[in-house]
């Protein structure tokens, strides 16, 4: 893989201080190698003067200093570390940022409200094929609200109230939190929104959340579902649905709370006052539709300070004046290039080819448009799996794709699009796709049964990688696809290979296909 560069990422938040240790490789690939969380409370701790007593500042150190032991293991040649609300409110901050760059050797800068926002709408932008929504993190001392049009940040507000501090100001014990403190606190955040006019003024937008409270949730409704995907990212839930986990949650005391499968025991006493103040952005900006977005500050940070955004913009539109999906092209070129099992040239053939055909085929057979780019990504990544062992490749690529994190793609999406490559046949692909069937559509299998099969032929115009098709022009007669290929040498490889393939192509596109080849 080359020499690597490794840097580690400290958030300590009003609640939690977070760490993320991250490797760059020379290719300009990354991954998350280490992280680590603890619950602080910091928000909760500070005295009615706003100070942090001196137990919690020597908890602190002893928390850095341990981070910085853990980048140094791993190599780290860089350490970024950042505060938000909590010490922005600690009356002795100054003295106190002094002295953990004196106790532990970690320079920790402190962000502001502003940039606190635009560090986390970096990190969505960049993680999110998203141009247009509201972007929320409640935070334990603060919560941060933006708004994007067309993929840029044009507004954003940061609120000194996030899910602890609110719990102490409404008195919130161990007992279940009585309907009236819920609206209470609602009222608290709807009163701060409407001093900015821009947050009611376009009804109907998604809203990406950030942050603790809305992870914490989302794994709590995944495991109350049997949620069949293993991500957080990308996860959809309805505004009811928030509401509906609101109410649940406070009706019962904080210690039955802290039981529940997927909600970690330190949420318990925090996460409603963390879901009131959400339900209140929600019903005040007017959306009814919640992202979840798994990167947060610690990501947005890596990413602007080591994966700069010049490297990356290409020309935003495409011939057909189409928008790029930039965040989906950057993860596969990530993803390749973390596990480079196949010549990028042959894998860029395999996918023109796959999209060639499609053009022809799939208008006749009413496969949707969309299928297109699923079709074109599966063909760029379907030798990954190679990367364990190249015996079982088709089954390591599919549980890779499904588990690995990369972005741009719904969770169906991104399922279809790891069926589709590592497809070997119906059989194996209902086995694979039936523990899945709660997210996919009507007709999902039928399709990509058929983009497999076609993946696999173009594979095949390729098997010597030798990229010697330089043209393909396809013609349906009588049952056969004719595919006159104009290349450079008689392909006599390739040949052989789709010839195999024509029983299983026969048996998707009801063709069979044959190569005619002008050298």
């Amino acid at each position: 893989m080359g020499s690597s560069s490794v840097t580690g990422i400290i958030d300590i938040g009003s609640n939690t201080v977070r760490l993320g240790v991250y490797q760059l490789t020379e290719g300009g690939a990354h991954r998350v190698i280490d992280q680590g969380r603890f619950a602080a409370r910091l928000s909760q701790r500070l005295t009615p003067e706003g100070l942090l007593p001196e137990e919690a500042v020597e908890e602190l150190v002893e928390v850095l200093r341990h981070y910085r032991q853990i980048c140094l293991k791993h190599g780290a040649t860089r350490i970024r570390a950042v505060a938000t609300a909590a010490i922005r409110q600690a009356a002795n901050r100054d003295n106190l940022l002094r002295y953990l760059k004196a106790a532990t050797g970690v320079e920790v800068e402190l962000l502001s409200g502003d940039e606190e926002a635009r560090i986390g709408s970096e990190a969505m932008t960049r993680t999110m094929n998203v141009q247009d929504g509201f972007v929320v993190d409640i935070g334990g001392g603060s919560t941060e609200l933006s708004l994007l049009r067309d993929g840029r940040l044009v507004s954003s507000v940061s609120f000194p109230i996030g899910c602890v501090n609110t719990a102490g100001r409404h008195a919130l014990g161990d007992d279940p939190v009585p309907l009236t403190k819920l609206q209470d606190m609602q009222e608290e955040m709807r009163a701060l929104l409407q001093r900015h006019s821009w947050t009611t003024q376009h009804p109907g937008l998604a809203l990406i959340g950030l942050g603790g409270t809305v992870r914490a949730l989302a794994k709590l409704r995944q495991r109350e579902s049997d949620y069949p995907f293993p991500l957080l990212h990308g996860y959809e839930m309805s505004d009811s649905e928030v509401e509906d986990s609101l109410h649940k949650l406070a009706d019962i005391p904080v210690d039955k709370r802290r039981k529940l499968p997927g909600l970690s025991k330190d949420r318990g006493d925090v996460i409603v006052p963390g879901l009131a103040l959400l339900l209140a952005v929600i019903r005040e900006i007017g959306s009814t539709r919640l992202i979840v977005c798994g990167a947060g500050l610690r990501d947005g940070l890596f990413l602007e300070t080591c994966v700069p955004r010049s490297r990356r913009e290409t020309d935003e539109t495409a011939a057909a004046g189409e928008r790029v999906n930039q965040v989906l092209e950057e993860s596969i070129r990530n993803l390749t290039a973390l596990y480079p099992t196949a010549p990028e040239e042959h894998l860029s053939q395999v996918s023109r080819l796959a999209v060639t055909m499609f053009d022809v085929l799939a208008p006749d057979r009413e496969i949707p448009s969309d299928m297109r780019l699923l079709l074109a990504s599966a063909a760029r990544l379907f030798r990954i799996g190679a990367v364990i062992d190249f015996n079982n490749c088709a089954d390591h690529t599919f549980y890779m794709l499904v588990h690995t994190h990369w972005n741009g793609m719904s969770h169906r999406e991104i399922l279809l699009t790891a069926a589709i490559a590592s497809y070997r046949g119906t059989n194996s692909l209902r086995r694979q796709l039936s523990p899945y069937r709660s997210i996919l559509s009507e007709g999902d299998m039928e399709a990509v049964s058929k983009l497999g099969a076609l993946l696999q032929l173009a594979s095949a115009l390729d098997r010597s990688e030798s990229q010697a098709i330089r043209s393909l022009e396809m013609v349906i007669l009588s049952g056969k696809l004719l595919l006159a290929a104009l290349a450079d040498h008689p392909l006599p490889v390739e040949r052989l290979e789709v010839e195999s393939l024509g029983k299983d192509f026969r048996k998707a596109w009801g063709l069979t296909p044959k190569l005619q080849i002008r050298c």
